[in-house]
């Protein structure tokens, strides 16, 4: 029989704040973190906007030592997980190291560092290059770091689907709970690509809004004149445990983590089932695992991206899952105001459908402003809007046709 598991720890760094309460607040108020880019140079691109962070602190998090040899993906979920950690109040000192972990998710992992030391080898030469290039550019230095400022020697692990990248890392952080191979887990995803070759790469690909005079307003989830995405960066983190041992502890218990799925299109390397075919089996696979009924879904955080295709084939998905339920269905995109945090996304929305449980409010999609007739569901347009729900889904899609959902609802007593 699979355990119980809770969410006891959350935190997010995004564009709009590094404190959780204050990206909430400001989510819910319909703010956007979209602006001009400060952080390089972006005469020449094509696109020169972004959910960029500027004034996250890690100061007072490792020292400046510790910093240089951390690429900034890193350093963002390492951050995010002291400060989850820090949130669940758990002591780890007091914790068997071997039923604790971290599995953590990125789409692409140290692109900073990758063209800092490429450009040191053209300009300076092989013997230039510094030796931490790889530690700092893998893909699980974040769960690494993370496993070793609090000694955790359980299940240590990165996954990498791009943007279903949290989503499948937290699904896995729950199955190994669920099947007793761990008893907490610190879990999410990180993301840090805004680079002037991560900006170009992905404006090359034509996957990105070039509103460029309207910031605020170029990213649009299932809005009728959405132009692309709008690229971000950030972290989402999550300590989840197993239900008894979160009671034993006297945690403070967010949610309940009550089903996953996963599935892949096995169609297009970057565009996704026209008919969400792949998305909907995730999300039926997701509804199976927690034992509920379509009907009994109160609200979903969309991968609503703001893309042409990606929008409507999720529009499409819903309603094969939900039928007429999806007309009764809350759903946003708070993609509208942080842009698209590729690998770290599921984790932030993750922990907004939480707190969307929490304080009974269904954050807004901004931007919503010409209906699409291929996409004719509740949006929740513009403003936040109350509403008592008792689940929530989050789905994540990603390049490659990774497919991932997620349930979490409030503490049964079952």
């Amino acid at each position: 029989m699979k355990r119980r598991v809770v969410v006891t720890g959350i935190s997010a760094i995004t564009s709009l704040g590094c404190r959780l309460d204050e990206v909430w607040t400001r989510v819910c108020n319909g703010q956007s973190g979209i602006a001009a880019l400060k952080s390089f140079d972006t005469s020449g691109h094509r696109v020169r906007i972004g959910g960029e962070i500027l004034d996250w602190p890690p100061d007072g998090y490792f020292t400046s030592k510790d910093a240089k040899r951390m690429d900034r993906f890193a350093q963002l979920g390492l951050v995010g997980g002291i400060d989850a950690v820090a949130d669940s109040g758990i002591d780890f000192s007091k914790e068997d190291p071997f039923r604790c972990g971290a599995i953590l998710g990125s789409g692409i992992g140290g692109l900073l560092e990758i063209e800092a030391q490429h450009s040191r080898l053209l300009d300076k030469g092989p013997e230039k290059i510094s030796p931490f290039t790889i530690p700092k550019l893998m893909t699980n230095a974040a769960s690494a770091q993370i496993s070793i400022r609090y000694g955790l020697q359980g299940k240590n692990m990165a996954v990498s689907t791009a943007c279903a990248s949290a989503t499948n890392a937290i699904g896995e952080a729950l199955r190994a709970i669920q099947y007793d191979e761990a008893d907490v887990i610190v879990t999410g995803g990180t993301e840090a690509v805004m680079t002037p070759l991560g900006l170009s790469a992905f404006a090359a690909l034509r996957a990105l809004s070039q509103r460029n005079d309207d910031p605020a307003a170029a990213s649009r989830p299932f809005d009728a004149d959405r132009d692309g995405f709008v690229l971000g960066e950030g972290a989402g983190l999550l300590v989840i445990e197993e239900l008894e041992h979160a009671k034993a502890r006297g945690a403070r218990i967010y949610a309940e983590l009550l089903g996953y799925g996963a599935t892949a299109d096995g169609n297009h390397i970057t565009h996704p089932d026209e008919n969400g075919a792949g998305a909907a089996r995730a999300m039926a696979l997701a509804l199976k695992d927690a034992r509920l009924n379509p009907t009994e879904i109160d609200y979903i955080n969309a991968h609503g991206t703001s893309t042409l295709l990606g929008d409507q084939a999720e529009t499409l998905a819903v309603k094969t899952v939900f039928k007429e339920h999806a007309r009764v269905l809350s759903i946003s995109s708070t993609k509208s105001q942080l842009g698209h945090l590729l690998g770290a996304s599921g984790g932030v929305e993750l922990v907004f459908c939480v707190k969307a449980l929490e304080d009974g409010v269904i954050p807004p999609t901004i931007n919503y402003q010409t209906p699409d007739p291929h996409c004719d569901l509740d949006y929740t347009p513009n403003e936040a809007r109350r509403r008592d729900i008792s689940t929530a889904m989050s789905n994540s899609f990603g390049f490659g046709g990774h497919n991932g959902s997620l349930i979490a609802g409030r503490l049964r007593g079952d």
